[in-house]
Parts: structure tokens; C-alpha cells; sequence
């Protein structure tokens, strides 16, 4: 008989997680090879330790071996960190995610305080479609290079400078107006500044993805999305006070756009990716190829299917967990705001930096299962919460593990979908990949305030990781043809590298 209680269900799924910890282990631990004959490495430790089959002495060199190799290994997946590349995608991602606040919470909280009405306030919320459709204008960055001498420096660093150079501008020319006596010509410009940045975003995309080898593709991830939740603090968080109580709103906005110059340094040491045969030379095979390429891929659908479902659990969740906390377990906007958004920040950049670090270890499949069902696991939290009522330190460990686990989830996550572009393609297809991911996030929530009303705040949660495991059970299916994706991507070199490589396999 199937249990009925939440409680019930809930030490269910402690045990599928134990189960599935055991797979990955069992999955991820190397084999010795002995002039081609494979031992088993468990089995020999197993071996060693029964003192049945091997020496003693030879169980003490393998007991070394392995503790030296278990240091060089973790030490390799932390010095992946100290290149220089990580550092200047450090950079560019914080410039990435500087703009968005500045045309979205930022400028709310402008408008609002300047006395604009709520109706004009509404239609402000649409300068942001741009994110949303970036992918339309995507091909025109894969196919053209940037125009004037932007263009010497190459397809990807020339568009990322010409870019970050007109957001500084705009950005700057917003805190020149005033929004109650020029509200609609601030609008036009703040829909600019959202174009603007969605570009920037889909370069930045294709130069992390042409860059970045396998091995490093989940440190490039963490570090840029560090970087990017950076950017957002400070154009939000801190504009706000800076706004609020020091300079104002113009000067503000003045100084986060004299802040775009940490992107264009970075952009200035990082040399411009080596070029690959096949790049489109024209704006048709701009359009058509990368479909084209992509689809030609055996198991291109399924692919597809996995980066809606991944973290489709994870998105249910976040859409109405500030509302739950609130509503539904009486905690305070002052709890709610130094816990789930404070705490919760902290805890996705530590996820993102562990997972980056994790992955050298663990490899693209290895994470991605991992962290899949971690992120759905902790989701569980929240359900526990509702169970028990308001619980401060309960809060806190909810909070905490769900925002660190969904952060180690997006490192594997980004790397996978830096794994299916194709250099040739990779704006075009990474804008197309992170638009598809963003369906679930976009559009779950009507159906989440559904499920939470018609089933109740401890069953909506369970659901959630019920919903995480569709992702994960595709993912068991794909193992192979993960593996082989992750195996067989052409290595990209880190950026100091001016070898000219071949074009990603796509069988």
C-alpha cells in the first residue's frame, strides 16, 4: 500500500536520493588499467581491506596511490579556477547581469517613487520582451561582424565592446530624464537598454561556449553566473540605497553605466576565439543551418525535451515560494527579504562555484544526475515547512539547501547547453536553447497557483519534485549519448589558445 501522509512520502524520497548517490559513485570512480587488462577498482579495495587476494605491501602503495590521486584530483578541479580565463568571464558576466535590474526592479522602484501611476507603471513591465525574444536577432550576431573598427576585433569580442559601449550611454542618458515629465521617451530608452543587453547576453553566450573546453565548461559556468547574480546585487540592491539616500536617481544611473567599463576591460584581455571552417556567410544559412545542424543530430528531440524538463520542478517551486513563506507560513516581508532573497543569493553564487568545482570531477552526466535530484529533493523542504508552521531555523535550512542545490543544478545545467552548440552556430543555438529552458519559467505559473489552491501547500511541494523527475529519468535514458556529447565535444581551448579547431561532431 502506497503511503498517504506527506511525512511518509517524504522518507521515501531520502532513500530514492541514497539510491541515486550510489549510482553516481559507482558510475564516477575510475578503474586502474594494467597493461589492458581492467581491475576493478572497488573490488580491489575490497581486496586490500579482506586481505585475500592482495599483499599487504601492495595494499599500502594502492592506499597511497589512491589518496594522492584523490588530492591531485580535487586540487585540479579548484585550480581550474585560477585561470585567467574564469576571471574575465568573472567580469563579463557581472556586466551581463548589470543592466536587467536597471530596466526592471530599479526602474520600478524610480517610477514609484517619482509619483507615476500604476497603469504607466504596467506598461514600463513590457521593455523587457527583449530577453525574452532574443534569439529573432541572434543570427544577424553569428552572421556579421560588428561595424566601424569594432569589427577588427573580431566576431565575438567586436560585438561584445560596440555593445557594452552604447549600454554605458544609454543607461547613463536614462538618469538624465525625469520620469514624471518625460515618461515615455524613459521607456523608449529603457527598451533600448533591454535590446541592448539581450545582445550582449547572446554574445556573451557564444564566446563562453567557443572558449571553454569540457573539462572547464562547468568552473566557465559558475564563475560567469557569480558574476551575473553580482551584477544584479549591485544594480539593484545597492542602486537602490545609493538612489534612496546618498547620490539620487540620475547620478545612480550615471555610475552604473560608467561600470560597463568592467566588461569592456575584460573584453580588451580576452583574445577572440579561434575561427572554425563553416562559419554562415550568409544571412540565410545564418537562419536555416543551425536548425539544420541541430536537428540532424541523432536524438536532437529528446535533447530538446531534457532542457525543458530539468529544472521544470525547480521553476514550480520558485514561481510561488515567496508567496508560501508569506501567505502560507506567516513569515514577515522583513523575514521573507533578509532570508529567501539575502540568504537565497549567497546560497545559488556558493551552488554555482560548487558545482563549477564538482563537475571536473564528476563530469557532465555525473553532475547533471546529481544535482537533478538534489534540486528536486530539496524542494521537499519547503513541504516541511508547511507541516510543521513557522520555523525560523527550518526556514533558513530550506532556504539555504534549495538555493545551493538549484545553483550547483544551473552550473551543470549552462554547461550542457554549452555542450550541444556548435561553434559555428553557438550564438544562434545557445540563444535558442536558453529561450526553450525558459518556457517552464516563464509560463508555469498560472498552473502553480492552481495546483497550490486545489491541493494545499505541503501536496504542491511534494509535486514539485514529482514534477523533477520526468528530467531526471530522461537523463538516466541519455547517459549514453551524454557522455559521448561530452566525450566527443571538440576541445575549445581556454583563451590564450590561437589554434585553430575542428567543428563540433554532431553525430
Amino acid at each position: 500500500m502506497l503511503p498517504t501522509e506527506p511525512l511518509c512520502w517524504l522518507r521515501l524520497s531520502v532513500a530514492c536520493i541514497r539510491a541515486s548517490w550510489t549510482q553516481i559513485v559507482q558510475s564516477t570512480v575510475p578503474s586502474f588499467c594494467v597493461r589492458g587488462n581492467r581491475i576493478d577498482q572497488i573490488t580491489f579495495k575490497l581486496n586490500c581491506v579482506q586481505s585475500k587476494v592482495v599483499p599487504i605491501s601492495a595494499c599500502v602503495k594502492w592506499s597511497t596511490g589512491s589518496l594522492q590521486s584523490g588530492v591531485m584530483s580535487r586540487l585540479s578541479a579548484l585550480l581550474v579556477f585560477r585561470q585567467r580565463t574564469m576571471a574575465l568571464l568573472l567580469l563579463l558576466g557581472f556586466a551581463s547581469g548589470l543592466p536587467l535590474a536597471l530596466t526592471a526592479g530599479t526602474l520600478q522602484a524610480w517610477l514609484t517613487v517619482e509619483g507615476v501611476d500604476l497603469r504607466t507603471i504596467g506598461w514600463f513591465a513590457l521593455v523587457g520582451q527583449p530577453y525574452t525574444y532574443k534569439f529573432l536577432w541572434a543570427p544577424l550576431l553569428d552572421r556579421y561582424a560588428a561595424p566601424f573598427f569594432f569589427g577588427r576585433l573580431g566576431r565575438r569580442r567586436g560585438w561584445l565592446l560596440l555593445t557594452q559601449l552604447t549600454l554605458a550611454g544609454g543607461i547613463a542618458a536614462m538618469g538624465a530624464l525625469t520620469p514624471r515629465d518625460a515618461p515615455w521617451l524613459l521607456a523608449a530608452l529603457a527598451f533600448s537598454v533591454a535590446f541592448l543587453s539581450a545582445s550582449q547576453d547572446v554574445v556573451f553566450d557564444a564566446l563562453r561556449a567557443d572558449i571553454l573546453s569540457a573539462e572547464s565548461r562547468g568552473a566557465g559556468a559558475a564563475v560567469s553566473v557569480f558574476g551575473y547574480r553580482v551584477g544584479m546585487l549591485v544594480s539593484g540592491g545597492l542602486a537602490l540605497v545609493l538612489a534612496d539616500s546618498v547620490l539620487g536617481w540620475g547620478v545612480t544611473y550615471a555610475l552604473m553605466g560608467a561600470l560597463m567599463l568592467v566588461g569592456m576591460l575584460a573584453v580588451w584581455r580576452l583574445p577572440e576565439p579561434a575561427s572554425v571552417p563553416g562559419v554562415p556567410v550568409t544571412l540565410r544559412a545564418a537562419v536555416i543551418e543551425p536548425m539544420r545542424e541541430f536537428f540532424s543530430r541523432h536524438g536532437a528531440l529528446t535533447l530538446l525535451l531534457l532542457v525543458v524538463l530539468y529544472k521544470l520542478g525547480d521553476a514550480f517551486a520558485g514561481t510561488l515560494s515567496t508567496a508560501f513563506l508569506i501567505r502560507g507560513a506567516g513569515f514577515s516581508a522583513t523575514d521573507v527579504g533578509a532570508i529567501n532573497k539575502s540568504l537565497g543569493l549567497i546560497a545559488t553564487i556558493l551552488g554555482a562555484l560548487l558545482g563549477g568545482a564538482l563537475m571536473a570531477r564528476l563530469r557532465l552526466w555525473g553532475a547533471l544526475l546529481l544535482f537533478g535530484v538534489l534540486q528536486a529533493i530539496t524542494n521537499l523542504g519547503f513541504m516541511a515547512i508547511a507541516l510543521v508552521g513557522k520555523h525560523y531555523a527550518l526556514m533558513v535550512v530550506a532556504v539555504f539547501a534549495e538555493n545551493l542545490c538549484g545553483g550547483m543544478g544551473t552550473a551543470a545545467f549552462v554547461a550542457l547547453l554549452m555542450s550541444l552548440c556548435d561553434r559555428r552556430f553557438s550564438a544562434t543555438q545557445y540563444a535558442l536553447l536558453s529561450a526553450l529552458a525558459a518556457v517552464g519559467r516563464v509560463y508555469v505559473g498560472p498552473l502553480a497557483g492552481w495546483m497550490a489552491e486545489a491541493m494545499g501547500w505541503s501536496w504542491f511541494f511534494f509535486a514539485t519534485t514529482i514534477i523533477g523527475l520526468p528530467g531526471i529519468a530522461l537523463l538516466l535514458w541519455l547517459r549514453a549519448r551524454i557522455e559521448q556529447l561530452d566525450a566527443l565535444s571538440a576541445p575549445m581551448g581556454d583563451a590564450e589558445s590561437t589554434v585553430p579547431l575542428a567543428p563540433a561532431k554532431t553525430t
